[in-house]
């Protein structure tokens, strides 16, 4: 069985001195890289193959190196917009600390021309995983637990060096081989220390999270008041658990094909079905958890949301996902931030059914090995009978 009834893992306060010491590593790297950046002529260097692809932050082209050989990913920032303080976190954050076989590294390769801010990273040559998720075929349920297995992993070796990363999305996990088996995860443009504090930006899309929903709030007041003045920015601390929502929301993604709803706000119909089966559903585990025990043990959340399952039905759009699932999901897309479940919770759901269709299939194989079993055992049993009165001992 899954090892779903360990203690949760959510997040503790953040240790100031370890974020600014991984801010100020990083900021003292860039400082260093600045002194050293070269101005080439990418002609005279690389060989350019295809657009690998293409987004507000400039393009990414597959390459080749003339001297080496090896094929690798140009990442081109335009100068006009893109400062070199941000060229060089972003090269650095990819260099240094990007060692987990599920992150995107950048290979010790960084330039400047006229127009462009350049760096090397590995090449992922089989698209990205947005290509998959809307694709008729799609993926096995299988490959969806080994990717977010890798997922997981990946973000929780960038939140252990004191970093968020805070724009998962298909778009931004790259594939290596043609299969789908192994994916990196890439584009750390927004990604920043732990417990530093940003402007707060509200944007239409599943995976930004509900606490940035006063933003949305107070554009739309501004723009019903006609307002020319700016309004007051909103500054929100840089917390692990905006990677977990990305990742809770990945994972349907993943099993589904499709987005659970198309923003993270009250307005939304979808969210908002969500929202309220969860209060519903957290209200009955408190009260479960307060006051029935089984043995010695409390039941644990697993349980409850199976047990729950008819009274308190998961919305429409989450229709075919098994209670494990259910449960992951409801750790990793907690509306309150400071009680959402860390990425390595994933780890604690592994092995079991995430769809109700395989659990479904994995009862019938069990009953049918208990029936055989069963079988075998009284076949055993007429056999000892035998044997035993072929002895003389009856």
């Amino acid at each position: 069985m899954p090892k779903r009834v360990q203690k949760k893992k959510t997040y503790q306060p953040t240790d100031q001195k370890m974020t600014a010491a991984a801010a100020q590593e990083l900021d003292e790297r860039c400082f260093l890289s600045a002194q050293s950046m070269p101005n080439l002529k990418v002609s005279d260097h690389f060989q350019v193959v295809k657009l690998l692809g293409e987004g507000s932050y400039g393009k990414v082209m597959l390459a080749v190196h003339r001297k080496r050989g090896t094929p690798m990913a140009l990442k081109f920032f335009p100068r006009q917009s893109t400062s070199l303080t941000s060229f060089l976190r972003e090269y650095n954050l990819s260099l240094s600390y990007c060692t987990h076989p599920s992150l995107t590294r950048a290979i010790g390769i960084f330039f400047s021309t006229p127009s462009y801010y350049v760096f090397a990273q590995q090449a992922g040559l089989y698209g990205d995983l947005y290509s998959v998720i809307v694709s008729e075929v799609g993926v096995d349920e299988e490959c969806v637990q080994r990717l977010a297995s890798q997922l997981s992993g990946a973000v929780t070796h960038l939140h252990s060096l004191g970093f968020v990363h805070r724009d998962i999305k298909p778009e931004n996990i790259f594939l290596c081989d043609s299969s789908c088996r192994w994916v990196k995860l890439g584009d750390f443009g927004l990604s920043r220390a732990i417990g530093s504090t940003v402007r707060a930006v509200w944007y239409e899309s599943p995976f930004c999270t509900p606490e940035v929903e006063p933003v949305k709030v107070a554009q739309r007041e501004k723009e019903w008041d006609g307002a020319e003045e700016e309004t007051e920015d909103i500054w929100i601390t840089v917390e692990p658990c905006i990677d977990s929502w990305a990742l809770g929301v990945l994972v349907y993604c993943l099993l589904t094909s499709c987005f659970p709803w198309e923003e993270s706000t009250n307005d939304d119909r979808g969210y908002r079905r969500f929202k309220e089966w969860f209060d519903r559903e957290a209200e009955k585990e408190e009260k479960m958890k307060d006051g029935e025990w089984r043995g010695e043990e409390k039941i644990d959340s697993y349980t409850i949301m199976k047990e729950n399952q008819r009274d308190n039905p998961p919305p429409s759009q989450f229709e075919g996902l098994s209670p494990l699932v259910m449960t992951l999901l409801k750790e990793l897309l907690h509306p309150e931030p400071k009680h959402r479940g860390s990425p390595e919770e994933i780890l604690s759901y592994l092995g079991g059914p995430w769809l109700i269709e395989t659990e479904i299939e994995e009862k019938r194989k069990a009953d049918e090995a208990e029936k055989e079993a069963r079988k075998i055992r009284e076949g055993g049993g007429v056999e000892e009978e035998l044997v035993r009165e072929g002895r003389g001992e009856r």
